[in-house]
């Protein structure tokens, strides 16, 4: 039987999301990191042709972890099928079918920059149909046969309910799955187009039946006009599902044209957040104002692993 959540109807269309006249706190502002780490990273990804998540978002991480040497790819190219309210990736059809060569670049970046955990995410392809599945596990197994020992840990999209390219993506194996649910039930519709909360759920909850040691990931983004309650019945939902790492951050408008910041989330909730969620339990929960998916990601995993 599936594990019970709770879903607000988004039959109806929302109202539109009222943005904030508050001008950004103090404590989203970042020192940018520029150093020669960041510089070779760089040099790395345009000589290979690969994209990263980091630029195509926008990440206010970016410099940080680029001179320390870690970087999520993005593979399956960089225009998505989908155009998300939130998000910075270019929105479109595709030129052509994915790029076969593209597992073998990502696995020779990862074995010139020497990672030991590679976080490895991707455009919405709904134009396959696999959804870039197979791609994907191509990816892992090249990163394993190139770097031996090597973590990858993969972000992906919920490939619209084709639970066969999900299977194709677990055989694999992968150190951590994770999938984003981004927002609360309510704000769906405007945040996450052709997507679907239980949708999500389900994923979370398919991946950790079939491979129970294969540690499930999630995130949520604040400041949407999410209320506080919506994020705890959504939090336990989550938990629900037996997902093992969860992270909570600060939503940050990329363009004028994406949906606006409604409001800035106090460092304070989010620390009241992650011991909720500690106590709904989850094995790692990182929340904060500049927390994104893959931030500190290795450091998640190996917390999840000892809890």
């Amino acid at each position: 039987m599936a594990a019970p959540f709770n879903i607000l109807s988004n039959a109806a269309v929302p109202p539109p999301i009222a943005p904030t006249a508050q001008a950004r706190p103090e404590w989203l502002r970042v020192k940018f990191f520029g150093g020669e780490r960041y510089q070779d990273l760089k040099r790395i990804m345009r000589t290979l042709e690969l994209h990263t998540v980091c630029e195509s978002a926008r990440c206010p991480n970016m410099g940080e972890c680029w001179e320390h040497g870690t970087a999520t790819f993005m593979i399956l190219g960089d225009i998505c099928t989908r155009a998300c309210g939130f998000c910075a990736v270019p929105s479109g059809k595709p030129a052509g079918p994915p790029d076969e060569n593209e597992p073998l670049r990502v696995a020779e970046a990862v074995a010139k920059m020497g990672l030991r955990y590679a976080v490895v995410t991707s455009v919405n392809r709904d134009d396959q149909p696999d959804g870039g599945a197979q791609i994907f596990a191509r990816t892992i197994e090249e990163i394993r046969r190139r770097v031996p020992g090597c973590k990858v840990e993969v972000l992906i999209p919920d490939f619209r309910g084709n639970w066969d390219a999900l299977n194709i993506v677990l055989a694999t194996r992968p150190d951590v799955l994770n999938h984003n649910t981004e927002t609360v039930p309510r704000l769906y519709r405007q945040v996450r187009k052709g997507a679907l909360y239980e949708r999500s759920l389900e994923l979370l909850r398919r991946a950790k039946t079939a491979h129970p040691e294969v540690p499930t990931k999630t995130g949520l983004m604040l400041g949407l006009g999410e209320e506080k309650d919506e994020v705890l019945a959504a939090m336990q939902d989550l938990a629900a599902q037996n997902t093992n790492i969860l992270t909570l951050g600060q939503y940050l408008q990329p363009t004028r044209e994406h949906l606006p910041v409604v409001r800035y989330v106090h460092p304070d909730e989010f620390a009241e957040f992650k011991v909720r969620g500690e106590a709904m339990g989850f094995k790692h929960v990182e929340a904060g104002p500049l927390v994104r998916s893959s931030y500190h990601a290795f450091e998640q995993t190996e917390s999840a692993h000892k809890a």
